[in-house]
């Protein structure tokens, strides 16, 4: 890896550090969230059904995001409070996991419209329903996406950008950098779009007939936990929407300087919604967590008294 810089000394501005801190206070905040999450999960054994096997799954993929953001924004704030260049091998192997990570975490997104989309379109085929069939899709989305960012490491795409303290693909008119916003963003984002607009589609289709109220209303909760699904996907669009619209900015070279601190300080406060969004359209969950918060006053008065 090369490292390109003008100056000799790191241009450091006076908003770096206060930002700094905020992405670590953000990305320590979605960690815990995540956490919190995934031991209600398991602790109250809702990974038993298919529908929270693909949500554990999502939980996850956040907090291993969260994880790998610290780490980039404990790095960019230690260069910037000692206004030096440092980077290693190490430092190239966490971006890689970035991009990993957040391709994972699209995906996930897809795979529960997918799952809804099956109960309602293909009710009677019950393997595809199966918690063998939905782990195996997830094995394959892991796959695919821990395989992908090789080619972005192989290629010498991912530099150590100083004015950025950063490690990442330079925005740019280029192949791979409309091929890996289309892999991670586009192909996920437009296949819970279409499937959405299919359920759609295909509710309005059983409307005209006659149908059991059973089966009219199981129809109409799924369409409502898909439409959820496509709301967290409008958090997610809203919140990295710098990021997209410098990447359309870097085709005529007009993206500003230090455009990635500005993206990923939004992407850091992204995941703290997204595990909101995640939080209210899982009932279980939901309910789970609910319990235990007004347990816990409780047992205090009790034993007190």
């Amino acid at each position: 890896m090369t490292l390109d810089h003008n100056a000799t000394t790191p241009d450091v501005q006076s908003w770096f550090i206060p930002i700094d801190i905020l992405n670590v206070i953000w990305c320590t905040i979605s960690i815990i969230l995540a956490l919190i999450f995934l031991f209600v999960i398991i602790s109250d054994k809702l990974y038993q059904k298919v529908a929270m096997i693909l949500i554990t799954n999502s939980c996850l993929a956040e907090l291993l995001f969260g994880v790998d953001l610290l780490a980039v924004t404990i790095f960019t704030f230690h260069n910037d409070l000692k206004q030096i260049y440092f980077y290693n091998s190490l430092c190239l192997f966490i971006r890689y996991l970035g991009y990993m990570l957040v391709a994972i975490q699209n995906y996930s997104y897809l795979l529960q419209a997918i799952y809804r989309y099956i109960l309602i379109v293909y009710p009677s085929r019950l393997f595809y329903q199966s918690i063998k069939f939905q782990t195996c899709l997830i094995s394959l989305t892991w796959i695919c996406c821990i395989i992908y960012p090789i080619l972005l490491v192989f290629t010498g795409q991912i530099k150590y950008l100083t004015d950025d303290q950063i490690y990442e693909m330079p925005l740019e008119l280029s192949f791979l950098t409309i091929f890996n916003a289309c892999y991670i963003y586009i192909f996920p984002m437009q296949g819970i779009i279409l499937i959405y607009l299919k359920m759609v589609r295909c509710v309005h289709e059983m409307s005209k007939h006659v149908i059991s109220v059973n089966r009219l209303f199981h129809v109409q909760r799924e369409l409502k936990m898909i439409r959820r699904i496509v709301l967290l996907l409008f958090i997610v669009v809203a919140l990295d929407f710098p990021y997209q619209t410098f990447i359309i900015m870097s085709f005529f070279n007009a993206a500003p300087k230090y455009h990635f601190r500005i993206a990923f300080s939004f992407i850091n406060v992204s995941l703290i919604f997204v595990l909101i969004a995640i939080l209210e359209i899982t009932e279980p969950l939901k309910t789970s967590l609910m319990k235990r918060i007004k347990r816990r006053p409780t047992n205090i008065i009790g034993t007190v008294s």
